[in-house]
């Protein structure tokens, strides 16, 4: 836990109008590539729910890194890779049933211990990494999709199919999705994994690892247990 006032910080988010009074004084910055951030202005940094999006995932933290005062705080939410697993599975299935291939649809995300090392990457000291999985109940697949678009969560990705989808398609989903996912309640269930980052602009001030072996106390005494040697 963080017991600490903050008094510049910024959020970085595509979502400008939800985040406008949340913090009194915060400079709202877009998410683009490049980050409209003044470099040691602000003591927290929230990215917020747009990382997995981001094309440099590892540039946005460095930015991040940079617009912090030292021992300032940069805390990220983003979506991890259990995210919409059950729609990918879904698609997939139904796509090679129909068409014999394969196009990206639902965007890859991180796994939480990859975007944890993101955090060494982009020289933030002591990161941690937590995640928690919100399990989501729809009516159908298509009540879901309709929810990703309002979110403006949907397919964006590059090399996605171009040419407009054959409806069969996502009434096949909408099928396979009922049959392998449904809730017992005449609904369907939708997994986000929501990730959280935490890392800190390095300073002097901070907690420093001992070197290995200069420890002058066994953790088996402070425990006051008896230590076990493991066999050869």
């Amino acid at each position: 836990m963080v017991n600490r006032s903050f008094k510049s910080p910024a959020i970085v988010t595509p979502f400008a109008d939800v985040w406008a009074n949340r913090l009194n004084g915060a400079v709202i910055c877009a998410d683009t590539d490049h980050l409209d951030l003044s470099e040691g202005a602000h003591d927290l940094v929230v990215h917020a729910m747009s990382l997995h999006w981001s094309n440099d995932p590892v540039g946005q933290l460095i930015q991040c890194r940079r617009a912090l005062k030292p021992d300032g705080l940069l805390i990220v939410a983003t979506l991890g890779g259990q995210t919409l697993q059950e729609l990918r599975s879904c698609l997939s299935e139904a796509e090679i049933a129909l068409s014999g291939g394969l196009s990206p649809r639902v965007a890859p995300m991180g796994e939480i211990r990859d975007l944890g090392a993101l955090l060494q990457r982009a020289g933030l000291a002591m990161p941690v990494a937590d995640s928690l999985t919100l399990p989501v109940d729809y009516r159908d697949a298509f009540s879901l999709m309709r929810d990703l678009r309002a979110m403006g969560e949907s397919n964006a990705l590059a090399t996605r199919r171009r040419k407009p989808d054959n409806r069969r398609l996502f009434e096949e989903t909408s099928n396979l999705y009922a049959t392998h996912f449904a809730t017992g309640e005449s609904r369907v269930r939708a997994t986000f994994e929501m990730v959280f980052l935490t890392g800190w602009a390095p300073d002097a001030s901070q907690p420093k690892p001992l070197r290995p072996g200069s420890a002058n106390q066994r953790l088996a005494d402070a425990l006051a247990v008896t230590e076990t040697p493991l066999p050869d």
